[in-house]
């Protein structure tokens, strides 16, 4: 079993990579990444593979699809770089992602975690009627400004911060209302930038309480083994390595803000000094590279695997 020189991490992308076409170039190279395909359309019962590759883009879109889609891309990719004799040091994922980094830590099962994100994303999607809530990206709003604005953004509605994505980027999420009077707010605040994000729910905020809740009992129901490999949360940016731990934080994190930020700084701490990203697009790698500038890259299509290659060379 080949390990790279310096600790590594595979760190396991959520919402916001998707794309039609994901995975394909993956399992029409590797036998292993079709077999991940394949898993997953028996384990749901329809062509998840199917959705992938071609679309239509707006079913993927649904959140109880893209969050299946997501986690079978990112399974696919990390089975053909574990069939290279790729090992990491730890493992670590944002948001959904997280379960990615637990099949990869031998904790979860790739079947039963892809029948509970189907459900997660069902669950989440109907905790929150459309148009009620929303999220929005703040880019470099001054230092010290956000809970203030939070406060007089929410006038008796819900709005938290639900992603630490960089030191430079948060993404909040609540109530619609609450949202729009704090991107506003963050704009006269001198914030670089202050968007709404084209989601279909307010993920990551105590308005998700409910789907926390429905998810619970497929949680308890589902085996999680001790981790092979540790893996830093992203409820508590901390090292877990038992399958209690691993389950409770799956459960935490639905109402609970992503601390990615805090999550890459564990890593570094600990001496990781490489970071690959598994899994579709390179969102992660993006943000990276914005917390201290550090060395990362994808491996998400199957002509990365030489990039990867010659980055460990």
């Amino acid at each position: 079993m080949f390990r790279f020189l310096m600790k590594t991490a595979f760190v396991f992308p959520g919402q916001g990579s998707q794309y039609v076409g994901m995975g394909k170039s993956l399992a029409d190279r590797f036998a292993v990444a079709r077999a991940i395909f394949d898993q997953a359309d028996e384990a749901l019962g329809f062509s998840l593979t199917r959705l992938c590759f071609e679309g239509p883009a707006e079913i993927l879109q649904l959140t109880e699809n893209m969050q299946p889609a997501l986690l079978t891309v990112s399974v696919a990719a990390w089975r053909v770089l574990d069939e290279q004799n790729l090992q990491p040091d730890f493992v670590a994922g944002h948001s959904l992602g997280e379960y990615g980094a637990l099949v990869a830590a031998k904790s979860l099962a790739f079947a039963d975690a892809v029948r509970l994100v189907r459900e997660r994303g069902r669950y989440m999607q109907e905790a929150v009627p459309v148009g009620v809530g929303a999220m929005a990206a703040l880019l470099k709003l001054p230092a010290g400004k956000l809970d203030s604005i939070l406060a007089e953004a929410s006038q008796g509605e819900v709005v938290t911060a639900a992603n630490f994505n960089s030191p430079d980027q948060v993404v909040i999420a609540g109530h619609a209302g609450a949202v729009t009077r704090a991107v506003e707010l963050a704009k006269a605040a001198g914030a670089r930038l202050a968007l709404m994000l084209p989601v279909s729910a307010p993920f990551h905020c105590p308005l998700m309480e409910p789907a926390q809740e429905r998810l619970k009992a497929d949680l308890d129901a589902t085996e999680f083994r001790d981790l092979v490999v540790p893996l830093v949360n992203g409820w508590q940016a901390q090292v877990i390595r038992s399958g209690a731990e691993a389950r409770e934080g799956l459960y935490q994190q639905v109402p609970n803000p992503v601390r990615w930020t805090e999550v890459i700084q564990k890593l570094t701490s600990l001496g990781v000094g490489r970071f690959i990203e598994v899994g579709a697009g390179g969102v992660l790698t993006g943000l990276l590279r914005k917390i201290d500038s550090l060395e990362a890259c994808k491996f998400g299509e199957a002509e990365d695997l030489e990039k990867i290659h010659a980055a460990i060379a």
